[in-house]
C-alpha cells in the first residue's frame, strides 16, 4: 500500500499516525563525559547526565578502574603468588613470594624489608601492613568487568560488605600509599579521596558493572 493512501485511510478513522506528517524521534545522544586531565580521575558529578543507574554505576566504575588497574594497585594483586614491581610490572626482585599469610615466607616476610613508611635512601617502598592482596583478589591482567565482579562477590573480595570496600578505598592505610609512593614512583591517578567518591556513588548507583568489553 502506498504511504498517501495508508495516511489517508487512517485519517478517516481519526487514527492518524503522527509517523504521517513528523520525522521519526532521534535516538538518545550518549552522554560525552567532561574531558580529564592526564592522571586525574573525573568527579562522581561529571556522570549526572548519566540517568540510567546502571550505566551511570558502569560508567563511574570504569573510571575508579584507572587506579584499579594501576601498576600501584594491580602489583599487589598478582594471580601467581610473585608480587610485581615498577611501573613495567616486572617480577619482585629479589624473588618473592605470597607465603600462606600474603606476608610472604619464613626469613623473607614483607615485612623484613618493607616496613611502615617508604625508605627513600634504601628506595623501598613502605606503609603500614604491607602484603599483598589475598589469592581470591588477585586481578593481574583482568578487565574491568571481570574486577568489577570480584569485587562485588564476597567469596572473592575478603568477604566484604559494598560499603566496607567503599570504607576499604577511602581509608586504608596501605591503598593511601599508592598516593605517595615515594622515590619517583609514578602515583595513581587522582588521590584517595577522588577515588573513595567513585567507589561510594557507584555503589550508591545500584553497583552494576560495565560491559566485557568497555575501556575508558
Amino acid at each position: 500500500m502506498q504511504p498517501l493512501l495508508l495516511c489517508s485511510l487512517l485519517a478517516g478513522v481519526g487514527l492518524l499516525a503522527a509517523a504521517c506528517d513528523s520525522p521519526p524521534a532521534e535516538a538518545p545522544r550518549p552522554v560525552v563525559l567532561p574531558p580529564v586531565a592526564p592522571g586525574e580521575l573525573r568527579s562522581p558529578e561529571a556522570f549526572a547526565a548519566i540517568r540510567d543507574d546502571d550505566a551511570r554505576a558502569a560508567s563511574l566504575f570504569l573510571e575508579a578502574s584507572k587506579v584499579l588497574l594501576h601498576p600501584r594497585c594491580v602489583n599487589c594483586h598478582p594471580h601467581d603468588g610473585v608480587p610485581r614491581q615498577g611501573d613495567a610490572g616486572e617480577r619482585h626482585s629479589p624473588p618473592a613470594e605470597r607465603g600462606p599469610n600474603d606476608r610472604g615466607v619464613a626469613a623473607m616476610e614483607c615485612t623484613s624489608c618493607h616496613q611502615a613508611q617508604n625508605l627513600e635512601l634504601a628506595r623501598v617502598p613502605g606503609a603500614p601492613g604491607w602484603h599483598l592482596a589475598p589469592a581470591e583478589m588477585a586481578w593481574l591482567g583482568r578487565s574491568p568487568a571481570a574486577i568489577c565482579a570480584q569485587i562485588k562477590d564476597p567469596a572473592r573480595n575478603g568477604k566484604k560488605t559494598l560499603a566496607q570496600i567503599v570504607e576499604h578505598a577511602e581509608r586504608d592505610e596501605l591503598v593511601a600509599w599508592g598516593w605517595a609512593p615515594g622515590h619517583g614512583r609514578t602515583k595513581a591517578p587522582g588521590s584517595q579521596a577522588a577515588f573513595g567518591a567513585l567507589v561510594d556513588a557507584w555503589v550508591k548507583a545500584g553497583a552494576a558493572c560495565p560491559p566485557e568489553e568497555s575501556r575508558r
